[in-house]
């Protein structure tokens, strides 16, 4: 566990549901400053909802949730936003008739930084070759990883001090894969502050420094990520899909 009192995010005693069903149980969790995070688990433990009970997308919660030592619980989705958090869910949630570029304005608008607009293009053009052949193309023609990478962009052209990343992989070819997770080691070496789900436990493991395991709404394990990349039994017990 990091330094409680160096932690950028410190979550104690997080419980959250959806309807009646009690989903988190008092998880705790901290992650300080520059480190990658991996949150690990079969399917259906609670990683989701655990990043969106950060992020605000849930009605109801009950514990701590602190981001720079501010309290998220009380403020909405969008100021946690302003705090400097930024969201990539599952679903991408990409605006089918806007192009490319018009996706990621709408990143830099929910940030506030308009003003700003052409060097974060810039910016996202360097970081993303991909995007930047593709600005005036319609951002669903493009291929699943293309879309993903999109996402991301849009996450990051606010500059958040942390980014809350939800199975970034899944159902992406092998190739974009390792451009993504090259991305993200680039992102760990700018000091950027991730909190990673991921399905593929070696590929999560890899870049991160540590990691939690959740299991039926509960933390159950945590560790350097090097030694539980070396125990296959608790990747077995907890991981296996």
């Amino acid at each position: 566990m990091a330094n409680t009192e160096d932690a950028m995010l410190k979550i104690d005693k997080l419980n959250a549901w959806y309807g009646s069903s009690h989903i988190l149980q008092d998880v705790s969790l901290d992650i300080a400053r520059g480190e990658v995070v991996a949150l690990l688990g079969r399917n259906g433990a609670g990683k989701t909802t655990l990043l969106k009970s950060v992020m605000g997308l849930l009605k109801k919660t009950r514990g701590t949730v602190e981001f720079e030592a501010q309290d998220l619980l009380s403020r909405p989705a969008h100021a946690r936003s302003r705090l400097g958090l930024a969201y990539v869910p599952e679903e991408r949630r990409i605006v089918p008739g806007l192009t490319v570029l018009e996706n990621l304005r709408l990143g830099i608008v929910a940030s506030g930084k308009m003003k700003q607009e052409r060097d974060i293009v810039e910016r996202i053009a360097a970081t993303f070759p991909r995007l930047k052949e593709r600005l005036g193309q319609e951002a669903v023609t493009m291929s699943g990883g293309e879309q993903q990478m999109l996402a991301i962009a849009r996450a990051l052209a606010s500059d958040p001090a942390m980014i809350l990343l939800d199975e970034p992989s899944e159902g992406i070819m092998p190739v974009l894969v390792d451009e993504m997770f090259a991305l993200f080691a680039q992102l760990k070496r700018d000091g950027k502050t991730i909190l990673l789900v991921e399905q593929s436990v070696e590929t999560a493991l890899g870049i991160s420094d540590r990691a939690y395991i959740l299991d039926q709404g509960a933390i159950v394990h945590s560790g350097r990520a090097d030694a539980m990349l070396a125990d296959a039994d608790i990747q077995a017990r907890y991981c296996a899909v």
